[in-house]
């Protein structure tokens, strides 16, 4: 069979963004939001990716010459619905661990306009020792603030070359903690008042909100899709058909250079995005992060299949709207039917959205996602929200393992191997704690609860200091260790 790069034309036109991710989700997401700005909205503009680890898609991707397919599955007024795009926004990817030279060099790019990013929630933060002279500098905010450098110099600091920023990690004020990091390697870099200058009024740092479910590649369907489309294609992304993007500016919306509404895009500029991320990241992303790796520790490998659990499918439902929807401010009955909008799409038969997808990263994401509702829970009903302190036993528990295979750690699933991915730092901690000795499953959980709870650096708060928290994630862990997941869920109701 023929590949991709032989049946579909690569289309030249100018850089005007920088992408830090090349990713299922951006690729599926942004850049594909680019492919329809080009087709109606006369945006005219391709898309250059910068790998953000070592390791990732780079290579697949310039080799397919940045093209692949995207595929759109769902459910609409009760019927199936399959949308094919030949995504031809991608310019190619940078990694600028092999090549630093062609990353910083974009920086002198007269067409670039927009940066955006998505290096998970741990991406925008501040890593000491971050030098620039590094090539490149370990964290995204590092890389970023050196990039801005260069640019600044290459213009002589033309107001006119200054770059927006629109980050989509799923951290609130994402804009506004990546622009504070970007100034502070620049004070600590003691680069001139004249770029400091530059980067405050010539730059903008948006705040955004994403959402669609894109679970990426369909490795059990892939063949047929290739037949299907009459070509090789090794970067099919497969995503819902629901988008949204909210985007929040300081100054001016830039509705006009990204024509998001002439294109049909259900994208949102505004001056105030607290109500959709709010409702984004703790119904839709909270639900995911409390019930996934409980669910895949019970047995289950998909969100489709956790919905239509008896057991997970339920202490999913009462998680939803007897904890996190009680645990938040706003209309009940909007924030209800958001929730079963949600379900719904989380039951999208086409759509093999892997758990062991949702549990990357889960520490960072129970903090951003879910305790913001355990605090809102207790503060609302001064009672302790129990399946939402069951999920935190459950990440506990998903998280046992002491041995490492290059940065993931090996945890087993009834003697099936499965990898953690995470930070590395948190990820040492559990395989620290899992290596001790300890006497009984209770003496086990014990200790790991208020290990793990008083990790005041993970939660910025100790969790202990919750009444009775503590203490319920130790009997569902204790449950866990001796019963299995279900048991635990099951002592629920």
């Amino acid at each position: 069979m023929k590949s991709i790069v032989d049946c579909v034309k690569t289309v030249e036109r100018p850089v005007k963004v920088l992408q830090f991710g090349e990713g299922n989700f951006l690729r599926a997401f942004v850049d594909w939001i680019i492919d329809n700005l080009n087709e109606k909205g006369d945006f005219n503009g391709n898309v250059m990716m910068v790998q953000p680890l070592a390791n990732g898609m780079g290579q697949m991707i310039n080799d397919q010459k940045g093209l692949y397919t995207t595929c759109l599955r769902g459910i609409q007024n009760g019927k199936p619905v399959e949308e094919f795009r030949q995504i031809t926004s991608v310019a190619g990817c940078i990694n600028p661990y092999s090549d630093y030279e062609s990353f910083i060099a974009q920086a002198e790019n007269p067409d670039l306009r927009f940066v955006i990013s998505n290096t998970t929630e741990a991406g925008i933060a501040y890593h000491e020792g971050d030098r620039l002279e590094d090539k490149p500098q370990t964290s995204f905010p590092g890389k970023l603030c050196a990039f801005l450098y260069r640019r600044y110099k290459a213009f002589s600091g033309d107001e006119k070359k200054g770059l927006i920023m629109i980050p989509c990690e799923l951290i609130d004020k994402n804009g506004d903690n990546l622009r504070k990091i970007v100034l502070q390697y620049a004070q600590e870099w003691k680069l001139e008042e004249g770029f400091i200058s530059w980067v405050e009024t010539a730059c903008d740092f948006c705040n955004s909100l994403v959402d669609r479910i894109v679970p990426g590649y369909p490795r059990a369907e892939a063949d047929a899709i290739c037949e299907k489309l009459g070509y090789k294609d090794n970067l099919i992304d497969t995503a819902e058909i629901f988008h949204l993007w909210v985007i929040e500016c300081h100054r001016k919306t830039y509705d006009d250079e990204l024509p998001t509404a002439k294109a049909g895009l259900n994208v949102v500029w505004t001056d105030d995005m607290t109500f959709y991320r709010t409702r984004k990241v703790r119904i839709l992303n909270g639900t995911h992060t409390m019930m996934s790796l409980a669910s895949y520790l019970s047995g289950i490998n998909t969100v489709e299949d956790s919905v239509k659990s008896e057991v997970i499918g339920k202490y999913m439902r009462d998680g939803l709207f007897n904890e996190i929807i009680p645990s938040m401010d706003g209309d009940v009955e909007e924030l209800k039917k958001y929730a079963a909008d949600v379900l719904e799409r989380f039951e999208n038969p086409y759509i093999e959205h892997l758990l062991l997808s949702i549990s990357l990263n889960s520490v960072s994401k129970f903090k951003t996602r879910d305790l913001p509702s355990i605090l809102g829970y207790v503060k609302k009903t001064g009672k302790v929200p129990q399946h939402l302190a069951l999920s935190l036993a459950a990440l506990i528990a998903f998280y046992q393992g002491t041995e490492f295979e290059g940065d993931a750690l090996v945890g087993s699933r009834k003697g099936e191997k499965y990898l953690i991915k995470d930070n590395r730092e948190y990820l040492e901690v559990f395989a620290s704690l899992y290596s001790e000795s300890y006497k009984c499953n209770g003496c086990k959980a014990k200790a790991l609860t208020k290990a793990i709870l008083t990790k005041e650096d993970w939660w910025s708060m100790d969790l202990t200091s919750i009444d009775g928290f503590s203490d319920a994630v130790e009997t569902y862990l204790k449950t866990i260790f001796e019963e299995g997941v279900e048991a635990a869920v099951r002592s629920l109701n």
